[in-house]
């Protein structure tokens, strides 16, 4: 295209677009240093503090820690008041401090780093072709350890909260509005109906007696966490925005009250009130499909399909799915399909509790487009994976 004809406005605004990502890998560095020093985590709910005085109680030369200050000033991620000193927001903390996991997300900024070091490697196999070997990524299990660990922390917290999974979908929701890190909610969301105590405790006396009792109660457990924790890996570090459906409550403007507080109570009513008329009417919808599947899928196809290696463990997690069972006490539905395999009956434990059609219909309403298919896939395929080789373990 001739110089003449180059739109100004465009390229302008192209070079700003291109500055603002160099300066935010740069910013990215510096918050993997702040990360790794462990200056972050110094710096959270102290205040203000002197650049002298956060080297010594991080045991780091003042030299760099001043400068790296200057870095995080610029980037916005610091404050400086003249006079006073440096402070990390608590707002800022809570996003970047190993106490905040798992929404640390200074832990993920060590990604940039590691991958820019092998950034001769890649243009090497440009020019020859090939590949990068493993080795050249430094670093990179400690980093997956770390960052990994973040989702595996929220899949635990769903041991706490003997919660359902149509009572999961809403509470991860509020979570990822109320600042918790996006894959960490999915992760919660997915594991908390399949490894509550609750759950687990009925698991248990539906296989009370039998030989396979403690392999079901076991592999309920580990194999719920291993699939929430690949699922929330795969959603990844998209965004709340990116992944959340708008709900108009969330943006209603409250007028302010300059009187007496509200109480917490009221706003607890409030809230549950405002997810329940969100999440109903979807939940309405899925259960009518449910119900309607559960009358008329014949028994005769389920006898059929059970002596088959894996189409019976495909079969078992289609019709955890279509039967749309709660988590609670799909362990006794699960038992008395008696001509299936433990591993069957294991991925009808764990992949109905995150996919089936009153869920399919909440995370439609609830989540962005694109979200189930991922969903589906992910949990399908690990699922699919684990139950294959549990298969050949204890049959």
């Amino acid at each position: 295209m001739p110089a003449s004809q180059l739109d100004p406005a465009r390229r302008d605004a192209f070079a700003e677009r291109v500055i603002g990502v160099l300066n935010s890998g740069a910013l990215s560095l510096m918050i993997s240093l702040g990360h790794r020093s462990g200056l972050f985590d110094v710096m959270s709910g102290q205040g203000f503090v002197t650049a002298r005085g956060l080297a010594a109680s991080a045991g780091l030369h003042e030299r760099y820690v001043r400068e790296w200050l200057g870095a995080m000033v610029a980037g916005g991620v610091v404050e400086y008041a003249p006079g006073a000193g440096y402070c990390l927001p608590a707002e800022h903390a809570a996003c970047l401090t190993r106490a905040a996991r798992p929404g640390n997300l200074a832990a993920t900024a060590q990604w940039i780093p590691l991958l820019a070091g092998v950034e001769d490697e890649v243009l090497t196999c440009f020019e020859r072709g090939g590949g990068v070997p493993y080795a050249a990524y430094e670093r990179f299990h400690q980093v997956m350890a770390e960052d990994s660990d973040q989702t595996t922390v929220a899949a635990l917290a769903g041991v706490a909260m003997p919660i359902c999974e149509c009572g999961s979908v809403p509470v991860a929701r509020r979570l990822a509005t109320k600042g918790l890190l996006p894959s960490a909610a999915v992760t919660f969301m997915l594991a908390a109906p399949v490894v509550n105590p609750v759950v687990i405790a009925s698991t248990f006396v539906a296989y009370r007696g039998r030989e396979s009792m403690w392999a079901m109660v076991g592999g309920r457990f580990l194999l719920g966490m291993l699939v929430a924790v690949v699922v929330g890996w795969t959603v990844g570090a998209v965004s709340k925005d990116g992944l959340l459906k708008p709900n108009p409550e969330d943006r209603h403007a409250h007028p302010v009250q300059l009187g007496r507080p509200e109480s917490r109570v009221r706003r607890l009513f409030l809230h549950l009130g405002s997810d329940f008329l969100f999440m109903g009417r979807y939940l309405v919808l899925g259960a009518t499909f449910a119900a309607l599947v559960q009358t008329f899928l014949p028994a005769p196809w389920i006898e059929r399909v059970a002596a088959l290696p894996v189409l019976s463990i495909v079969a078992m997690m289609v019709l955890a799915a279509l039967m749309s069972l709660c988590s609670e006490s799909d362990a006794f539905i699960a038992a008395s399909f008696v001509p299936f395999g433990p591993s069957a009956q294991l991925a009808f434990l764990v992949f109905g509790p995150m996919v089936d059609l009153k869920l399919a219909t909440l995370y439609a309403g609830t989540f962005r487009r694109g979200f189930l298919r991922t969903v589906v896939i992910s949990a399908f395929a690990t699922t699919l994976v684990a139950t294959m080789w549990l298969q050949v373990v204890i049959g």
